[in-house]
């Protein structure tokens, strides 16, 4: 086991102040979408404090005149005056709450929104290179930061420096100068003494966060991989790598927490003395009768009010640094740039024929690892071509380029002479429709993963779909049929199963180019006959690509291409290339093979 590494040193002041500023300025116009809201909000906020400062001035002239009887009628109208007051603390600080309740909420859902929208938008190289559990958990913690930077910096340090401000105003009005003075010293060595430990503790809070995400990460995908963990018998070996993280977690933690006693220790501690000092300067100045007792509870009550909230200071200070960092990381989401974006002025596809061509197609994935060389073909309209070769020879990429997922290093992919790069995205995908290799479903019913090739298509549709890729009558046969739910990534159904819910997808889909990538590699040879005859209907007036190991599926393809290195080796209909003896004879001859030796072992068993 590994020991935990050290953590990371929080950023210089002067950067991470401007990275807050900046992450402030970016929440602002969300905001501002409400501006009769907020000035009201912030009117409530302000007539509340007043009230808040209101209280211990009227508790003042009830303690005078208590200390100094009058009529009775005075003391009463200065009471009803004190529960006004209470009241009206109570009451515009809860209309506060009320206005700008719609304003962060609607913040945050239009904020995740955009992000949920532009994580979509971002290139297939991105989402290799990221962990989702770890891009959920910092979508989530962003959304969740905007709620409390609002409610600590608008609701509680804004309020308690507005308090500050009105308290200082009569504490030097009508006092001594030593009693703003202590309040004023003791208010700077507090927030001083604060705000440097805060920032210390914030590199540890920080740490923790970056390890629960990776705690997340590795926990979700070794769960996601629950068949894997359990095909190689590795339940204890994911549960150490889990440990290891939450080890390392857990040592960040502990520091965070214990830092925070010492927080507590000197922040009680200035209070205390604070306190002290102004109840002696009080004392004092009763005994001399320059203060009244009214005056002394006044004080004190002033006192009160500054210190309690001030006593959050620590927890608001770091709850609201550690929001905007929240809000950093997702907000930095947002500035990811596309790989793949629209060129300024692209209008839609247009389909007439679906005529698609490779010219002269380079491409890389990284500098240094060049998968396709100077590829071209066309697949005329209405014709299949049927792509072979090894596994690692770039066949894949080919949909990956016709999809737009990458842009080619070099050369170019038309569709009806439309080069890809000329379109917008949307209308390229909308005339594709794909049965890819590895079919993974969504966690809903069969009916939903179906429909999700035309959401909207009418429950006959979607039947007519099912019934053409051969699994109408499985689902059928199901006590729940079409609302059956498929689990996890699919995985209540079989690999044919779920192969064939993609193919009826694709149907519904109705696009005007297909491809098909090892359509039926999930399928026994009774169903890939079955829907064999169905693939090559719905293919018969569209342009179809189709990736294949099987060679047995693509003998009546009008063209075959042979791809070994990522270049095209041989290409030509099955009878050319079988009595050219060359790769394509060998792989034929191979599978040929490879069938008698089966048909024998299933003979023998």
């Amino acid at each position: 086991m590994r020991r935990a590494s050290s953590l990371p040193l929080p950023a210089p002041p002067d950067r991470a102040f401007r990275g807050d500023w900046h992450t402030v300025r970016t929440l602002l116009p969300y905001l501002m979408a409400y501006k009769g809201r907020v000035f009201l909000a912030l009117a409530c906020l302000v007539a509340a404090k007043l009230a808040n400062v209101g209280v211990p001035l009227v508790l003042k002239q009830i303690v005078d005149r208590l200390t100094a009887p009058t009529e009775l009628v005075l003391p009463l109208a200065l009471l009803a005056a004190y529960g006004a007051m209470r009241l009206s603390t109570t009451a515009f600080t809860e209309l506060r709450e009320f206005l700008f309740a719609k304003v962060t909420q609607r913040a945050v859902r239009t904020i995740a929104l955009q992000v949920f929208r532009h994580l979509h938008a971002l290139s297939l190289r991105f989402h290799l290179a990221r962990q989702t559990g770890g891009l959920t958990r910092d979508v989530e913690r962003g959304t969740r930061g905007i709620s409390t930077l609002i409610s600590f910096a608008l609701f509680s340090i804004l309020p308690t420096l507005l308090e500050i401000g009105l308290v200082s105003a009569i504490l030097i009005a009508r006092y001594d100068p030593w009693f703003i003075g202590i309040t004023v010293g003791a208010l700077v060595l507090y927030i001083t003494f604060t705000v440097t430990i805060t920032e210390w503790r914030t590199g540890f809070r920080r740490a923790m966060n970056e390890l629960d995400s990776g705690a997340n990460s590795r926990a979700m995908d070794s769960l996601i991989n629950y068949e894997t963990v359990k095909y190689f018998n590795n339940e204890e070996y994911e549960a150490l790598r889990y440990d290891e993280s939450m080890q390392r977690w857990e040592s960040a933690a502990v520091k965070s927490h214990t830092s925070l006693s010492l927080l507590n220790i000197g922040q009680s501690a200035i209070i205390a003395v604070a306190v002290t000092l102004i109840m002696w300067r009080a004392v004092l100045g009763v005994v001399d009768h320059t203060m009244t007792i009214g005056d002394l509870v006044l004080v004190n009550a002033f006192m009160i009010q500054l210190y309690v909230p001030l006593n959050f200071l620590g927890v608001i200070y770091r709850e609201i640094k550690q929001a905007l960092a929240d809000m950093e990381r997702m907000f930095r989401l947002i500035e990811e740039h596309a790989e793949v974006k629209d060129a300024p002025g692209a209008g839609p596809l247009h389909v007439t024929d679906g005529e698609v061509r490779f010219e002269h197609v380079d491409f890389a994935y990284e500098p240094n690892r060049q998968i396709l060389f100077d590829v071209s073909f066309t697949i005329p309209a209405g014709r299949t071509i049927a792509v072979v070769g090894p596994s690692g020879s770039g066949k894949s990429t080919l949909a990956r380029l016709l999809y737009r997922f990458y842009d080619v290093t070099s050369g170019r992919i038309t569709v009806d002479r439309q080069d890809l790069r000329a379109v917008q995205q949307a209308s390229l995908r909308a005339a594709i429709g794909i049965v890819p290799q590895d079919t993974v479903l969504f966690n809903d019913s069969i009916e939903y993963n179906i429909a999700y090739g035309r959401p909207g298509a009418t429950h006959e549709e979607i039947v007519a779909a099912a019934r053409l890729a051969q699994i109408h009558d499985f689902i059928a046969s199901l006590p729940e049929g079409y609302d059956t739910p498929v689990g996890e990534r699919g995985l209540k159904l079989s690999g044919g199963e779920k192969q064939r819910v993609a193919i009826a997808r694709a149907i519904l889909k109705n696009p005007r180019i297909l491809i098909f990538d090892e359509a039926t590699s999930a399928l026994d040879s009774k169903s890939e006959k079955l829907i064999q005859a169905e693939l090559a209907q719905i293919s018969a007036d569209r342009t179809t690509l189709t990736i294949a190991h099987r060679l047995s599926t693509i003998v009546d393809a009008d063209q075959i291409l042979v791809l070994e290195r990522g270049r095209i080796v041989e290409r030509g209909t099955h009878a050319e290339l079988l009595t050219r003896s060359g790769a394509y004879a060998r792989m034929w001859a191979m599978q040929l093979q490879e069938r008698a030796e089966s048909a024998v072992e299933a003979t023998d068993a």
